[in-house]
């Protein structure tokens, strides 16, 4: 969280906020956009729903020993990141229905949780068994 009250930083909080407060506008436009596909595609894919409540939750505001910078700083990181790693399980689910092969490995690469049920990069075998039936 910001302290606002750290002597030397204030100045600098006001530098990088427009920088942070700007993105609002592409994570509510993209967040407008995949809910769309969500909503039309999973059903069709017979993908179940994802619980955006389970993921987006705006509520730090509410604490009162906040100032309202805090509060408004709560508020958007709540959304935005809530709203981003809602995004990554409907992207995760989407990847799995389509493309179940884990990549290769290679030293520095994180593989995502979501791959760990993938076929093994070049087992075709098991990705004719599980995607081919």
């Amino acid at each position: 969280m910001i302290h606002l009250s750290m002597r030397g930083q204030r100045l600098k909080h006001y530098i990088v906020a427009p920088f942070v407060f700007i993105l609002i506008i592409p994570i509510v436009l993209l967040d407008f956009f995949i809910e769309i596909y969500h909503q039309v595609a999973f059903p069709l894919y017979g993908i179940q729903k994802i619980m955006r409540s389970s993921y987006i939750k705006i509520d730090r505001h509410k604490l009162k020993y906040l100032n309202i910078l805090q509060k408004i700083f709560c508020m958007y990181c709540g959304y935005a990141n809530g709203a981003i790693h809602y995004w990554l399980v409907i992207a995760a689910q989407t990847e799995k229905y389509w493309c179940g092969i884990q990549h290769k490995k290679n030293p520095g690469f994180i593989t995502p949780k979501h791959h760990e049920d993938f076929t093994e990069y070049e087992n075709e075998n098991e990705f004719r068994e599980k995607y081919l039936k």
